[in-house]
């Protein structure tokens, strides 16, 4: 069993403030491809970006996360039941979901204990979708200092699991037949503030600190501040998404 890599506890209020939201026509996709509309489940939760997408088309969603800061700053919905669980063992009932989905999660799973949890829980024709978003683009001058800082700066601070997004699952193994998922993107509309709000809930950002104990926004906002023109302005910020999908068999192999 792997151990719980815990990258987020520190940014956790962060992560619910500033963590952006996923578009609507992906859960209503995920509705449409789903046996029925009763249960979802979300793994790997996070402060609840997903589960709250999940509770406009599914009656109950059983979001779980093993961190336990992030699910003490859970957004609140009355369809979303939180608990402090890993993906591997969420503790719902066998044969108890229509739909589970991982956002920007399944690359810190165990996968081979994953696929057999999700086996478990699943009920027939039951879908699963990983859903991962790259690298966040605004405008040629802002994205000049997002990417001095994603490549240049915190080149030495990813975990090795982030190649896994950067390929967009591609580099993960996917043992379930698989459907054909819509083209989406994320789209926010931020001022500069909430755009560097987003920035330090980097895995890396938080590693950076740890490691030199300075802070690398600190070092680019000058920067980031001339290409933003007004801060106080909102720009359109987005994030290709790229999903895998698939139902989920008993028997898929993998």
């Amino acid at each position: 069993m792997a151990a719980f890599k815990d990258h987020f506890t520190p940014v956790a209020d962060a992560y619910r403030a500033f963590r952006p939201r996923y578009p609507r026509a992906l859960f209503r996709w995920l509705g449409e491809v789903a046996p029925a509309r009763g249960d979802a489940l979300d793994c790997g939760c996070g402060s609840g970006q997903a589960s709250l997408g999940l509770a406009e088309f599914f009656e109950r969603v059983h979001a779980v996360d093993p961190g336990e800061a992030q699910i003490r700053q859970a957004l609140r919905h009355p369809r979303v039941t939180y608990a402090v669980a890993p993906a591997e063992d969420t503790g719902l009932p066998p044969a108890s979901v229509d739909v589970a989905i991982a956002a920007q999660a399944m690359h810190w799973f165990d996968l081979d204990r994953f696929w057999a949890e999700l086996r478990r829980v699943a009920r027939p024709g039951a879908v699963f979708a990983a859903v991962t978003y790259g690298l966040t683009r605004v405008d040629p001058e802002v994205d000049a200092v997002v990417d001095r800082l994603y490549h240049g700066l915190l080149a030495r601070d990813w975990p090795p699991e982030r190649v896994h997004v950067e390929s967009g699952y591609r580099t993960l193994p996917f043992p379930f037949p698989e459907l054909e998922a819509p083209p989406l993107e994320i789209e926010e509309r931020w001022p500069m503030d909430a755009f560097l709000g987003y920035l330090g809930t980097w895995s890396a950002v938080t590693a950076h600190r740890r490691r030199t104990g300075a802070d690398p926004l600190a070092e680019i906002a000058p920067a980031l501040r001339a290409a933003w023109g007004t801060p106080e302005r909102p720009l359109r910020v987005t994030w290709p998404i790229a999903i895998r999908a698939g139902r989920i068999l008993p028997h898929a192999g993998g």
